[in-house]
């Protein structure tokens, strides 16, 4: 078993639970409340810039110039081409990016972009990857699992068919090689760090959803 093989059966469980979720039930269903869907993709536009950050930092920590550049081009993709996608749905809506960015995050957008931030900046480049890789993966398991049911609702469509696409299959996949190839040698211990990091942000995964679901707000 590949290392990366190991990773995803220790968050199978967390998974699972995001497949059965509500908000992702009601993406193939269409009836998933448009409202809890803008509040997610506002969110998530909120959660991919801190996110791009992260990998521009992830890049620098690297002694590897291929995943320096690989990473610097991750930085950018995220912050264009996501951009992109959010855009078509927040063009629809009527709201701007003044809109956007001017919108505070929820309790868990700033829960997962402060914990990767911190893991990136205060721990060794391996667990960070550890830290960032479930944002790629899960995504694309979730997108490829939607896309054999489909969506009524062309908005919710056009959401699985870009996590599902053969561009991102490509990010995800040099994503994975470069966990594999740096975190292959690692000893035990270390390897669990990454373990550890990947299920955290796995759980933080799910709770990204359904903070959408719900709307979530600051309870003061």
């Amino acid at each position: 078993m590949n290392f990366t093989d190991s990773l995803w059966k220790n968050i199978e469980p967390t998974y699972n639970f995001i497949l059965k979720h509500p908000f992702i039930l009601g993406l193939t269903s269409g009836k998933l409340n448009e409202n809890a869907f803008r509040f997610y993709i506002i969110q998530d536009a909120l959660y991919l810039k801190e996110f791009g950050r992260g990998l521009a930092l992830l890049g620098a920590r690297s002694d590897d110039d291929e995943d320096l550049m690989m990473f610097s081009e991750h930085a950018k993709t995220a912050i264009i081409v996501e951009r992109a996608l959010h855009k078509g749905f927040i063009d629809a809506w009527g709201l701007t990016w003044y809109d956007v960015e001017n919108t505070e995050p929820s309790p868990n957008c700033l829960l997962y972009t402060s914990y990767l931030l911190r893991v990136v900046y205060s721990r060794p480049y391996y667990e960070a990857l550890g830290a960032f890789l479930s944002c790629y993966w899960i995504y694309w398991e979730v997108g490829k699992a939607l896309l054999e049911q489909g969506s009524p609702n062309k908005l919710y469509q056009r959401w699985i068919d870009t996590y599902a696409g053969e561009e991102f299959a490509k990010t995800v996949q040099d994503m994975l090689s470069t966990v594999e190839r740096t975190c292959n040698p690692l000893n035990s211990d270390q390897k669990d760090l990454v373990a550890k990091h990947f299920g955290m942000t796995a759980k933080f995964e799910y709770l990204f959803w359904d903070m959408g679901y719900n709307c979530q707000q600051w309870p003061v």
